[in-house]
């Protein structure tokens, strides 16, 4: 049996996972949570095979929840599940650890797929990433200005481009107001970009904004 944490913020959303995944055979949700520390504190006491995890939350970005927990459990196998298109954030999820990716628009039998891949130690894409995956190296993969930034230069791009101050996405980061603004300068000179402006137009023109 395939113990499963699910880890998102929305509760309608995580009652569909688990009646989805409790309908099959081979798996169970065994444990849910709605943000970030939570799903860390649960993996750090109870024994999960597999951790369903959405890359928005309210508390942690995904992608540093996953760090965190891969740090904590390195043979701990997460799936990041997100409405975000795949191109956009597949591929840095999987270089922080993900053993899947998975768009929230999937069909549940492509879900259950994923998760008996995911659980066996393998890695999981859909067969539409793999397709751009392909066509990107036939066409020789040119790296978007997004793709250089560090994980937390990337997530202050994307407060910046969604309106916040910088107070308010020093508070999301729990960080202080100095270090974002070095995050900022630092993403600001990565993309070649001269104004925060430009910085709000360039999120916008690749749809990296929920």
């Amino acid at each position: 049996m395939i113990k499963v944490l699910v880890v998102d913020d929305h509760a309608i959303i995580r009652k569909g996972l688990k009646q989805i995944l409790d309908d099959t055979d081979d798996m169970r949700v065994t444990g849910e949570a709605d943000c970030g520390m939570q799903a860390i504190h649960m993996t750090q006491s109870e024994s999960f095979d597999l951790v369903l995890l959405d890359i928005s939350l309210p508390d942690k970005h995904g992608v540093e929840v996953l760090k965190q927990l891969k740090q904590n459990h390195p043979q701990l196998s997460v799936l990041m599940l997100s409405m975000h298109a795949e191109d956009q954030y597949a591929v840095r999820a999987m270089k922080a650890g993900a053993a899947g990716y998975l768009n929230k628009q999937s069909v549940p039998s492509q879900l259950v797929d994923a998760i008996r891949q995911v659980a066996k130690g393998k890695k999981y894409i859909s067969n539409e990433l793999a397709q751009q995956l392909a066509e990107g190296l036939s066409e020789g993969f040119h790296e978007l200005l997004h793709q250089t930034l560090s994980n937390r230069e990337y997530q202050t791009l994307c407060l910046l481009a969604s309106g916040k101050k910088l107070s308010e996405m020093a508070e999301i980061m729990s960080l202080s107001t100095k270090t974002v603004s070095v995050y900022r300068a630092r993403l600001l000179d990565k993309m070649k970009l001269k104004t925060n402006a430009e910085a709000i137009q360039y999120a916008i023109s690749n749809h990296l904004l929920d």
